[in-house]
C-alpha cells in the first residue's frame, strides 16, 4: 500500500523515518515528498547536511559493531566465502541443471505444441464432425420434406420445412449449406404448393366427373320429397295449399335425413379434404388471396366444360337435357357446399355469378332446341325435367327467376302446339260429320255422351228406351271431349313447379276462345252454304248446343282459375259467335225454305182470263202445303219449337206476299171471275193447312192476302173506297195494290161471261164465310 506522506517541520525526524521504512518503494515515496518540501523551502542544503549526519551516524555505528564483533565478523566472512564456494559450486551444478532443464523443457515445449497442436486438430475435427452431422440434420430434414411431398403428406411437408427453416438453419447459419438450402425453400415451398394444387385438380377433376351423378341423386332425392309430401297432402289437407321447399314442407319432412354428398344408399362420397389441405397451404404460405383466385378461375373453365356445344331434344329419353341439367345441379351443389363447409373462401357473388352464367347458357341451348319440337307431349316431358330441376336448385338457394321464365316461354310454345293440334282435331270432327241427329244404342254409350257433353236431357235417364237419338250430331260431343282434353292438357302444365297463374289461365281462356271460334263456329257456319235444309237443321241444333257448352265453359273456367287472378267473370266471345251462327243458320233455313217457296210459285199456271173455275187446288199450292208440312215434320223436327214457329211464320209471310206478286205482275192485266175463284181456292186451301197446325199467330201472316182475294171477289168494289168499310173489311189491303187489282178484276169481268161455281164447293161462299162477307149484300 502507498506511504501516506505527512508532513512535517523537523528535517531530522522525517529523514529519520525515512531511513526506517522496510522497503524501496517506501523509502522513494517518503523521500519525493520531503525534497519537495525542501525546495520550497530553500533547505535543499540542510536535508542534505542531515542526511549526511545519519549516514555518518550509520557508519559510526557499523564500526562500532564491527570493532566489538571482529573476530566473529572475520570467521563469519570465512564462512562466508565457503558458502560463497560452495555456492559458486552449486550455482555451477544449477546452470548445468538448468541447461539440461532447459533442454528438456525445450523438447517438451515442442511436444506440448505438438500436443496443442493435436488437440486443436482434434478439436477442429469435432467441430468439423459437428457441423457435418448438423449439416447432415439439415440434409436429412430436407430430403424428409422431399419424402413427405411423395407420400402425398403435403402439410406435413410444409410444417417440416418450415422447421428446418426456423429451428435447425439457424443453427446451421454459418455454412454455406444453410444459405444453399434458404435459397431452395422458396422452391420447395412452389413444389409443396403445385403438388397440392395438382391434388387439388385431381379433386376437381373428380367431382367434376362425378357432377352428373350427383345432379341425378338431388333430382331422386326431389323426386322422393315430391311423393312424401304428396302423401302428407292426401291424409292432411291443409298441407295441400303449400308447395315443395315451403318452410311447411321442410318441416314436415325434417325428419326424413338425406346427406346428399355422403349417402351409403346411394353411393355418394364428396369429400372436400384436398381443398382444405389446400387451403391451409396457401394460407400457411401467405397466398390465401391468389389461391382464391386461381380456384375461381378453374371453376369458371369446368363451368365452361359443362355447357355442350348444342342440345338435342328429340331423343326419346330426354338423355341430353337430363345430362345438362343434372351436371348443372351437381356442380351448383359442390358450390353450395363449398360456401357452408369454408369461411369467406367462395365469394356468394362469384357463386351466384356462375350459377347465373350456367342458367343462361342452358337457356340459350334449350330455347334454340325447342324451335324443333313438334309434339306438346315431349313438351311437357321437357318441362317436367325443367321443373324438377327448379324445385332441386330452390332447395339450395338459387334464384330461379330465369329458370320460370324459361318455362313461361315452354308454356307459350306447348299452348301453340296444342291449339294447333286441337285445330286439326276440331276441323276434321266438322268436316267429317255427317250432320245427323247421334244414335245411341245402349245406357252405358249413352252415359259416355252425357259425361263428356254439356247437355241436360229431358227425359230422365230411367224413361229412356233403347234405341234412342240426341238432338246433336256426333261432331258435338267429340268436341266436348277435345274441349275438356284441351283444359286438362292445359293445366296438366301447371303443377307445384310451375303453378296455375294467371298467364295459364288467360292462354286457356284466349286459345280456347280462339278454337271455339276459328275452328267450330266458323267451320260450322261456312258449311251453312249447304244445299240440304236437313244438314242446315243439324248445324243449327249444334250451334245451338255448342251455346249451351259455352256457358257452362265460362263458369268452368271461372271455378278453375287461380284465385289470385280471378278478377271479374270470363266472357267467351264464342258464346256471341255461336249465337250469331244460330241467327245465321236460321236466317239460311229461311233462304231454303223461302227459295223452295218461291220455285214451287213460280211454277203456278194461274189462266188469268180462264171462263172456268177449276174443282180443285192448284198443284202448286198442293205441293206448297206439302211441303211446308212434311219438312216442318222430318227435315226440321229437331228443331225447337220457336224456332220452327218462326220458319213456319216467315214461310207463310213470304209465300203470301209471293202469291199476292202474281196478279200484281205488270203482265197480268186483265183477271176473270174464274180466275179469281181458282185465286181464291188457292188460298183457302192454304188458309185450311195453316188451321190445322193450330197457332192462331201463323194466321196473321195470311191476313193481307185473305182480304185481298176477298176484295177481288167482292160485289161492291166501293167498300174498298169507303175509309169506314174498307177498315173493317179491308184493312190490312194495299190501297195502291187493291185498287189495281180491282180494275184488273173489272175489266177481266167485263171481257168474260159470269164463271161457273164448281158442284163441288161454292169457293165464294167458303172464303166469304170465314171473313164475315155477305155475297148476298147488295
Amino acid at each position: 500500500m502507498p506511504y501516506a506522506y505527512e508532513p512535517v517541520d523537523d528535517l531530522a525526524t522525517a529523514v529519520q523515518r525515512i531511513t526506517l521504512t522496510s522497503s524501496d518503494s517506501d523509502y522513494i515515496d517518503q523521500l519525493i515528498p520531503v525534497i519537495k518540501d525542501a525546495r520550497k523551502s530553500s533547505n535543499t542544503n540542510q536535508l542534505l547536511g542531515t542526511f549526511t549526519q545519519i549516514a555518518a551516524e550509520r557508519e559510526s555505528e557499523i564500526e562500532r559493531i564491527c570493532n566489538s564483533n571482529h573476530q566473529e565478523f572475520i570467521s563469519s566472512v570465512n564462512q562466508l566465502l565457503r558458502v560463497r564456494e560452495g555456492t559458486v559450486r552449486l550455482t555451477t551444478e544449477i546452470l548445468s541443471l538448468n541447461q539440461s532443464i532447459q533442454a528438456s523443457t525445450e523438447k517438451l515445449a515442442q511436444q506440448k505444441k505438438a500436443l496443442v497442436d493435436s488437440r486443436s486438430v482434434r478439436q477442429n475435427i469435432d467441430d468439423t464432425t459437428n457441423a457435418l452431422n448438423s449439416c447432415l440434420d439439415v440434409l436429412r430434414l430436407a430430403n424428409q420434406v422431399h419424402d413427405l411431398l411423395a407420400k402425398k403428406k403435403h402439410y406435413a411437408a410444409l410444417r417440416a420445412l418450415d422447421e428446418l427453416r426456423n429451428v435447425h438453419l439457424r443453427e446451421v447459419s454459418r455454412y454455406k449449406i444453410a444459405e444453399m438450402i434458404e435459397k431452395s425453400v422458396p422452391a420447395t415451398q412452389r413444389l409443396i404448393a403445385e403438388a397440392v394444387m395438382s391434388d387439388l385438380n385431381m379433386w376437381l377433376y373428380r367431382i367434376r366427373e362425378a357432377s352428373q351423378y350427383l345432379g341425378e341423386v338431388a333430382f331422386y332425392h326431389t323426386e322422393m320429397r315430391r311423393m312424401r309430401f304428396k302423401e302428407r297432402a292426401q291424409e292432411d289437407p291443409h298441407l295441400a295449399k303449400f308447395k315443395l321447399n315451403s318452410a311447411m314442407e321442410l318441416v314436415a319432412d325434417e325428419m326424413d335425413e338425406f346427406d346428399l354428398l355422403h349417402n351409403e344408399e346411394t353411393e355418394t362420397n364428396i369429400e372436400f379434404g384436398p381443398l382444405f389441405e389446400c387451403m391451409h397451404i396457401h394460407e400457411t404460405l401467405g397466398q390465401s388471396d391468389q389461391f382464391r383466385a386461381e380456384y375461381a378461375a378453374t371453376r369458371r373453365k369446368q363451368k365452361e366444360l359443362l355447357i355442350p356445344a348444342s342440345l338435342n331434344l328429340l331423343d326419346p329419353d330426354e338423355a341430353e337435357l337430363s345430362s345438362l341439367l343434372e351436371c348443372i345441379t351437381g356442380f351448383a351443389v359442390i358450390e353450395k357446399a363449398t360456401m357452408m363447409k369454408t369461411d369467406n373462401f367462395r365469394a356468394t357473388v362469384d357463386v351466384d355469378e356462375l350459377w347465373d352464367s350456367m342458367c343462361q347458357s342452358a337457356i340459350l341451348l334449350i330455347s334454340k332446341a325447342l324451335n324443333s319440337i313438334e309434339s306438346d307431349e315431349k313438351l311437357l316431358k321437357i318441362k317436367g325435367r325443367i321443373g324438377l330441376f327448379i324445385q332441386t336448385m330452390d332447395r339450395w338457394g338459387y334464384s330461379i327467376n330465369s329458370l320460370n321464365s324459361l318455362v313461361l316461354t315452354i308454356f307459350h310454345k306447348y299452348a301453340q302446339l296444342l291449339k294447333r293440334r286441337f285445330s286439326d282435331d276440331f276441323q276434321e270432327i266438322v268436316s267429317t260429320d255427317d250432320y245427323m241427329p247421334m244414335p245411341i244404342n245402349s245406357i252405358d254409350e249413352y252415359d259416355k255422351v252425357i259425361n263428356v257433353s254439356w247437355y241436360t236431357p229431358e227425359v230422365s235417364r230411367d224413361e229412356l228406351s233403347f234405341p234412342c237419338v240426341l238432338p246433336f250430331s256426333q261432331m258435338y260431343p267429340l268436341c266436348c271431349i277435345d274441349i275438356r282434353n284441351f283444359l286438362n292438357q292445359i293445366y296438366l302444365f301447371s303443377d307445384e313447379s310451375f303453378e296455375r297463374s294467371a298467364v295459364i289461365d288467360e292462354t286457356l281462356h284466349t286459345s280456347l276462345d280462339e278454337l271455339l271460334c276459328e275452328n267450330v263456329c266458323k267451320s260450322l257456319v261456312d258449311r251453312l252454304s249447304s244445299q240440304y235444309p236437313g244438314q242446315i237443321v243439324q248445324i243449327l241444333t249444334n250451334l245451338e248446343h255448342f251455346e249451351t257448352a259455352c256457358a257452362e265453359l265460362q263458369k268452368l273456367l271461372f271455378e278453375a282459375r287461380s284465385s289470385n287472378s280471378a278478377s271479374g267473370p270470363i266472357v267467351l266471345h264464342a258464346l256471341e259467335q255461336f249465337r250469331a251462327g244460330k241467327k245465321t243458320a236460321e236466317k239460311r233455313i229461311f233462304e231454303l225454305v223461302n227459295s223452295k217457296i218461291d220455285d214451287l210459285i213460280e211454277t203456278a199456271e194461274y189462266d188469268w182470263m180462264a171462263s172456268t173455275a177449276p174443282d180443285e187446288p192448284s198443284p202448286y199450292m198442293q205441293e206448297l202445303t206439302r211441303y211446308l208440312s212434311v219438312n216442318m215434320n222430318s227435315v226440321l223436327l229437331g228443331l225447337p219449337t220457336e224456332i220452327k214457329e218462326l220458319i213456319y211464320f216467315d214461310a207463310l209471310s213470304h209465300a203470301a206476299s209471293m202469291i199476292m206478286d202474281l196478279p200484281l205482275d205488270p203482265g197480268v192485266r186483265r183477271i176473270s171471275p174464274s180466275a179469281t175463284h181458282a185465286l181464291a181456292m188457292d188460298v183457302t186451301f192454304l188458309l185450311n193447312f195453316v188451321d190445322s197446325l193450330a197457332n192462331p199467330a201463323l194466321k196473321e201472316n195470311l191476313d193481307e192476302l185473305v182480304q185481298t182475294v176477298a176484295l177481288m171477289q167482292t160485289k161492291d168494289p166501293d167498300e174498298f173506297f169507303d175509309v169506314s168499310q174498307a177498315n173493317k173489311k179491308y184493312g190490312r189491303v194495299d190501297r195502291a195494290n187493291g185498287a189495281i187489282l180491282l180494275e184488273k178484276v173489272r175489266e177481266g169481268a167485263a171481257a168474260t161471261p159470269p164463271p161457273v161455281v164448281s158442284s163441288r164447293s161454292d169457293a165464294f161462299a167458303t172464303f166469304g164465310s170465314r171473313f164475315g162477307i155477305n155475297r148476298n149484300k147488295d
